[in-house]
């Protein structure tokens, strides 16, 4: 058990916006996984793009509509307006206060990301120990990106600890690394995306270059904690044999053993207009063939290839 952190600390707020429970995936054994809002990243194929702003936000179904005018009645900003159809957000006014959403019947109007202190966040996860110690599973921290919610991460990763709970962070590494260090020594394992190991191809693609996150990955391994290589598998982006096979050859240079393949999926796609944000490309996902042909072909590198999380 770990010495125990400041009470201070425990008061500190996160923002989450999704807690998932009885997840296999993102971690061995049976995990919560843990998604915290903010990101550096904008990846142009984003599947969650409720993660991306640290704040929250307020999202709209317009199909869910009855146009009961509740929302536009109590809209202190009159952010909330009627169209010829239905009502949409002026974001630009918007408060997001979440007045709207409260008296919404229908749940057209909802709001993205809750405050947690550290208690709060660490009972939930607390509550599924049956099925970690069951399974050798634990917790699972995503996002966006958790490492940008710094000192609620570290108090709460060390609270984990204290009830000796399995942990995983889940970065793209794209952070200083003072933030990560700080973290180590309450974490089991690191899952670390790599987009493209091209770095021009990579600010292409997410909005900023890869020099510093191939550098935190090499600290990472160096300091011999578990470090799992992942790489999200964009057909027509990063699904080129020159991006795979030299971003296995840095796995091992790293001395990682294992590189997962993530096939990209479009359950975000519907999410963007919620947001109000503009679309993500219209992008295929690999089919389980395909994925299998990487994996086979990836695998004659000497590096063992693991299909999804």
């Amino acid at each position: 058990m770990k010495q125990g952190i400041e009470p201070s600390a425990c008061a500190t707020l996160g923002n989450i916006f999704n807690i998932q429970r009885y997840s296999i995936h993102d971690g061995r054994g049976i995990r919560t996984l843990v998604f915290l809002k903010g990101c550096p990243m904008r990846c142009v194929w984003c599947a969650n793009p409720e993660s991306q702003l640290p704040h929250n936000e307020i999202t709209i179904q317009e199909s869910r509509c009855i146009k009961c005018n509740k929302c536009i009645l109590n809209c202190p900003t009159e952010a909330v307006i009627q169209t010829v159809t239905d009502v949409s957000i002026h974001r630009e006014k918007c408060i997001v206060c979440g007045r709207c959403a409260d008296v919404c019947p229908a749940n057209c109007l909802q709001i993205v990301g809750k405050q947690y202190t550290v208690m709060e966040a660490l009972e939930e996860i607390r509550g599924d120990m049956v099925f970690y110690n069951a399974s050798g599973g634990g917790v699972t921290f995503s996002g966006g990106e958790p490492f940008c919610q710094i000192k609620f991460l570290h108090a709460l990763l060390q609270k984990c600890k204290e009830f000796d709970i399995d942990t995983a962070v889940e970065t793209c590494g794209h952070v200083p690394f003072e933030h990560m260090e700080k973290c180590l020594q309450f974490i089991d394992t690191v899952l670390f995306d790599i987009k493209h190991i091209n770095n021009e191809r990579h600010k292409q693609l997410t909005g900023v270059e890869n020099s510093l996150l191939l550098g935190n990955a090499r600290k990472i391994a160096a300091s011999g904690l578990s470090l799992v290589v992942r790489v999200p598998v964009i057909p027509g982006l990063n699904d080129d044999w020159t991006n795979l096979a030299d971003t296995a050859a840095f796995a091992k240079e790293l001395d990682v053993s294992e590189i997962h393949l993530l096939p990209y999926h479009n359950y975000g796609k519907g999410k963007y207009p919620r947001l109000g944000k503009e679309c993500a490309p219209e992008i295929q996902p690999p089919t389980q063939l395909y994925m299998e042909e990487l994996r086979e072909k990836l695998s004659q590198s000497g590096i063992m290839v693991q299909l999804g999380g």
